[in-house]
C-alpha cells in the first residue's frame, strides 16, 4: 500500500501542502482535485521523491521514501507534468533508454516491455519520428508509455489525458482502469468528467489541506443543487449574448459557459426552470444542439469545496 503521513511542504513562509495523510491500497484509484496552486502536483512530487518534504513520511509498499528511495521508486511509474522527454530522440530510442534506466533486463525483458507499452499507447506510427516533431497528444502518449515501460505497482499520473483526443482520451481512461486491477493509480486532473469515468476515490485539495475524501458519487451528494439544465451550442459565437439573457431570468442562480456549452443552475431544485429555458431557446432562434437536465455536477461540488481558495 502507499501510506502518506502528515505531509508537509514549505517555501519560506508559504505552505503548499499542509500536513496531509491517507493511505491507498491496490485497487483503488484516487482523484486529485482542486484549484490552481492547491498542492496536488506538488503533493505528487513527494509521493515519488522527487521533491523532499518538510515534515512527514511516505511509505511505498513498506519502504520509506527518503531512507529507502531507489527500491521504493522502483515500484513507482510516474507522468510528470508536461510529459518531459529527450526531444532529439525517437520514442522508441527513450523508451529503451527508460527501460535500461529502470533496470528492465536487456535483450527480450526489454523489447518485450517496449512493445507492450507501445501498443498500449498506439505509438507504432511515430517510433522513429524524433520527439520534437510530434504533436502535443503524441507527446503526451509517449509519457505515459514511459510510465507503465517497467510494470509498476504504482502509478501516479499528472493530467494524463492533457492534449490529447476524445478517442485517445476513451483508451487511456480504458488503460487506467485495466491497469488498476492489482495497482494504485493516483490521477491529477482538472477535467470533471474523468473522475465520475475513472475513480473509485475522490481527493479535494484546497490551500495544501484535504477537504473531501470521498468517492464520486457520495461527493455529488454533497451540492446543494443537484439540477441543473445543459444547454450545448453548434456556434458559440453568440455564448455571451446567451448567457446574458438566460442570467436574466427570474429562477437562475448562475450560468456558468465553456465555449459551446452552458450550464444553468437554478435558484432551487423544483424542475420549474427548464421550460422556461427551453421556450426561450426556441422562441430566440438561438444555434442550439440540445437542451436537457443535469442531475448533479461535480463542478458545483468542486465550487463550493474549495470555494475562496483562489482569493
Amino acid at each position: 500500500m502507499i501510506e502518506v503521513s502528515h505531509l508537509t511542504k514549505e517555501y519560506g513562509p508559504f505552505t503548499a501542502v499542509d500536513d496531509i495523510s491517507f493511505e491507498l491500497v491496490p485497487g483503488e484509484i484516487l482523484g486529485f482535485l482542486g484549484p490552481n496552486g492547491a498542492g496536488k502536483s506538488t503533493t505528487m512530487k513527494m509521493l515519488t521523491g522527487f521533491l523532499r518534504p518538510s515534515a512527514g513520511t511516505v511509505r511505498i509498499w513498506g519502504c520509506d521514501m527518503w531512507k529507502d528511495s531507489l527500491t521504493a521508486q522502483s515500484r513507482i511509474g510516474y507522468l510528470p507534468e508536461g510529459a518531459p522527454a529527450w526531444e532529439e530522440m525517437t520514442p522508441l530510442g527513450f523508451l529503451n533508454f527508460v527501460g535500461e534506466a529502470r533496470g528492465v533486463v536487456a535483450g527480450r525483458d526489454l523489447e518485450s516491455s517496449v512493445s507492450r507499452a507501445v501498443s498500449i499507447m498506439s505509438l507504432e506510427s511515430v517510433l522513429h519520428q524524433k520527439i520534437e516533431t510530434l504533436s502535443k497528444g503524441f507527446k503526451r502518449r509517449v509519457g505515459l508509455a514511459q510510465a507503465i515501460l517497467h510494470d509498476p505497482d504504482v502509478l501516479i499520473l499528472d493530467e494524463p489525458t492533457d492534449g490529447l483526443d476524445p478517442n485517445q482520451k476513451h483508451q487511456v481512461r480504458e488503460m487506467i482502469k485495466g491497469l488498476s486491477k492489482d495497482k494504485i493509480v493516483i490521477v491529477s486532473t482538472h477535467i470533471l468528467e474523468e473522475v465520475t469515468a475513472v475513480c473509485s476515490r475522490v481527493m479535494v485539495l484546497s490551500e495544501g489541506r484535504i477537504v473531501s475524501d470521498t468517492t464520486p458519487a457520495e461527493l455529488l451528494e454533497k451540492s446543494d443543487y443537484h439540477g441543473a439544465v445543459a444547454i450545448s451550442l453548434s456556434d458559440e459565437s453568440k455564448a455571451d449574448e446567451i448567457v446574458a439573457t438566460l442570467g436574466q431570468l427570474v429562477g437562475v442562480r448562475e450560468v456558468m459557459t465553456d465555449g459551446q456549452q452552458l450550464v444553468v443552475f437554478p435558484v432551487t431544485d423544483d424542475g420549474r426552470l427548464f421550460p422556461e429555458v427551453f421556450e426561450l431557446t426556441q422562441k430566440s432562434h438561438w444555434p442550439v444542439d440540445s437542451v436537457h437536465v443535469e442531475k448533479g455536477r461535480l463542478d458545483e461540488v468542486f465550487r463550493r469545496l474549495t470555494e475562496g481558495a483562489d482569493r
